[in-house]
């Protein structure tokens, strides 16, 4: 455990305090814990339990983030914790996100170690924060991601991008890339489904924009919940006013946790790519393995110049971030 950074106290006789990481806000009397599952209040101190304790540890492809357009074929070492505040009853990670049973398990490591780690590894870029939700984590993504910076190694977060803004500005520093999730446009399938607010996610998808960290989204399509036309438009249309060439990943659905919906038709995400891709220059297909949906084409020229097929990922003809076609500026990081 490690005392929080980001909380205040209320009342000091009723060992009373609030949480301020995140916008539930959490309100929290002695021995209580907040909605993450990972933050407690402890004789009117707020501490995090998931402080230097990890449930998985992976080196895993860039692209498995999903990141296209940063580093593509370079692994980064990959970790996890546990907990979420969000209660997504979809969610892809449920067992260390929302619901630990007997058969939990956990280890304790510090962030010199996985510096270590990392330094070991075959073709590492650096860490990503990934798997469960990072951010309620921050005590030790910052202290871990400052360690990494300081020696040229590559900082990801992979994330709902539910944080209050100075925790967030805080952190930005230390990140060089971010996939957020960013689940619908609607906000009452934010309140149902998520228990929380759209407009911190877009406000933190906008920080993480202006601060010119490489930035990518991604939505998950379930059907009968936000597989409908006008969602994804919206969604597109947010993001091609901040860049149309953000990276824009529209994935498949596939029944887990409390949802035992059937998996979403390819031909649905199929033409919400072509709907995409009138606006965005990057459109890629999750969870389905096609080439053409996958790989990365000069929206100039329209020549391939990234073949992937699942996590075989070929660069073919980019050098550094242009097309060696055409000479485009293709916005990727490599």
């Amino acid at each position: 455990m490690k005392e929080a950074l980001y909380y205040k106290v209320i009342s000091e006789n009723f060992k009373k305090i609030n949480c301020t990481l995140c916008p539930h806000s959490c309100i929290l009397l002695d021995k209580e814990v907040g909605i993450c599952l990972s933050r407690k209040n402890i004789n009117g101190k707020l501490f995090a339990l998931n402080y230097e304790n990890l449930s998985s540890i992976s080196l895993d492809p860039v692209e498995k983030k999903p990141l296209y357009h940063f580093f593509p074929s370079k692994n980064v070492l990959s970790i996890g914790s546990w907990g979420c505040n969000f209660k997504c009853g979809f969610c892809q990670n449920w067992e260390i996100s929302q619901n630990f049973s007997e058969h939990f398990v956990s280890q304790n490591i510090t962030s010199k170690k996985l510096f270590y780690l990392a330094k070991k590894a075959h073709n590492n870029i650096g860490i990503a924060y990934t798997y469960n939700e990072p951010l309620i984590n921050i005590e030790f993504l910052i202290e871990t991601a400052q360690l990494f910076n300081k020696n040229n190694f590559k900082n990801i977060i992979v994330s709902n991008g539910y944080i209050n803004k100075q925790p967030l500005l805080d952190l930005i520093p230390y990140i060089d890339a971010a996939n957020i999730d960013l689940k619908s446009f609607n906000s009452d399938f934010y309140v149902k489904y998520c228990e929380g607010k759209i407009s911190f996610v877009l406000n933190t998808i906008e920080t993480l924009f202006k601060h010119n960290i490489h930035i990518e989204i991604t939505t998950l399509i379930i059907p009968d919940f936000n597989d409908d036309k006008q969602n994804i438009i919206k969604i597109v249309d947010f993001i091609s006013s901040l860049s149309k060439d953000i990276p824009f990943h529209i994935s498949k659905y596939h029944p887990n946790y409390k949802f035992n919906i059937h998996s979403t038709p390819e031909s649905i995400l199929i033409e919400f790519y072509s709907i995409a891709k009138e606006k965005l220059n990057y459109v890629y297909l999750g969870n389905v393995l096609d080439e053409n949906y996958n790989s990365t084409f000069c929206p100039n020229c329209k020549k391939k110049v990234i073949s992937r097929m699942g996590y075989k990922i070929n660069v073919l003809n980019l050098t550094k971030n242009k097309c060696n076609f055409c000479g485009s500026d293709l916005r990727i990081i490599n």
